[in-house]
């Protein structure tokens, strides 16, 4: 169930660490040799992020091995970690030559015509759905669900009967990632928002597709999590990307 924690992990330099990192309102970040993004989990306020003052310093693998950790603010320190290497600009250069870029960041426009008369699983209540209602069969999973919603445990009785399964990246935080792949493996199974590290392992555990973010201008992105603000960042600040096996570079 760890291999895709440990493959990731073991995929990030061991000589790098930690310029700064804020845990913020809606989302929590990480920089090292790029700006690494994740959601901010909700949690009680007993909850507490491990070492807090000294993680700025730390080797980036040391503080990307909390992705393993049972506290979800701690995992989501560490999905940061992560993703402040994978997702950085150098690194994503490196690797792939991107097919699409996001309108607005909504990769449900940019799969539209594919979805068309197709059943669709949500693991997540994901913005900008309005498009798919009228096309295709949405059936949505949620953690916490409103009116409409299936609860998340309802995902082993009905993601084997979906075409197309849209995944958050959040879900490495909360560890459920691993098995929701293993019930996904007769779909097109996408792994997305801006938690999603755009890193090729992923292609090797059936993931299909990824739809995540570069960060371009670090300092907009901390001024705005760091005043509370939630994901609603400029074009020019992040690109949102979409990416599957045939966009990496020979």
């Amino acid at each position: 169930m760890w291999q895709i924690y440990d493959e990731l992990i073991d995929s990030l330099p061991c000589d790098l660490v930690v310029g700064d990192c804020q845990v913020g309102l809606n989302w929590t970040l990480v920089r090292s040799l790029g700006m690494g993004v994740s959601m901010t989990p909700p949690h009680n306020h007993h909850e507490a992020v491990t070492d807090a003052g000294s993680i700025s310093g730390m080797p980036v693998r040391k503080v990307a091995e909390r992705i393993k950790s049972w506290s979800n603010l701690d995992a989501a320190l560490g999905l940061a970690a992560i993703n402040s290497v994978i997702n950085a600009p150098v690194t994503f250069d490196r690797s792939f030559a991107p097919s699409q870029v996001l309108p607005d960041g909504n990769v449900f426009e940019t799969m539209h015509e594919e979805l068309r008369g197709r059943k669709v699983a949500l693991i997540g209540h994901f913005r900008g759905l309005e498009s798919l209602t009228d096309i295709a069969e949405l059936t949505i999973l949620e953690r916490e669900p409103i009116e409409g919603d299936l609860p998340d445990p309802a995902c082993e009785y009905v993601l084997a009967e979906q075409d197309t399964i849209f995944i958050t990246a959040t879900t490495l935080i909360n560890k459920t990632l691993p098995r929701l792949l293993q019930l996904s493996r007769h779909a097109c199974v996408i792994l997305t928002g801006p938690s999603a590290p755009l890193s090729p392992i992923f292609f090797n555990h059936g993931v299909h597709y990824l739809a995540g973010q570069i960060v371009r201008n670090p300092d907009a992105v901390l001024r705005q999590i760091r005043e509370g603000g939630r994901h609603n960042f400029e074009n020019d600040v992040t690109q949102m990307l979409t990416l599957s096996a045939r966009d990496l570079k020979p």
